[in-house]
């Protein structure tokens, strides 16, 4: 029962940070709060997956297939969205997201 309530304060505490960062100005800590969030997700998901786990040591393979197939587009997106920040760091000299925002095209 414990373990429970850790886990699931645990993903909770993580959402909360994640939420947090995106409300930042920074485009680094909205991708930081994107990825905090996804990972939250994994791990509830994993959490969750896996009922048996505490009394008789089984874990389901398929719900940690999906969380690694998760970790590893997660990473993917993130990896592209920092090259973003960058060219746009370099072509704008700012990581402010609402002086981006009023640029026109």
């Amino acid at each position: 029962m414990i373990d429970s309530f850790l886990y699931l304060g645990l993903v909770f505490a993580l959402f909360s940070i994640g939420i947090f960062l995106t409300t930042r100005r920074n485009m680094i800590r909205i991708l930081l709060g994107v990825e905090i969030v996804l990972n939250a997700g994994n791990l509830a998901f994993i959490y969750f997956a896996s009922p048996l786990a505490f009394r008789t040591g089984y874990i389901d393979p398929l719900g940690q297939s999906i969380v690694f197939m998760s970790i590893i587009l997660g990473g993917s997106v993130i990896a592209v969205a920092l090259s973003l920040v960058v060219n746009a760091y370099k072509q704008y000299r700012t990581m402010d997201v609402r002086k981006l925002r009023r640029l026109k095209w």
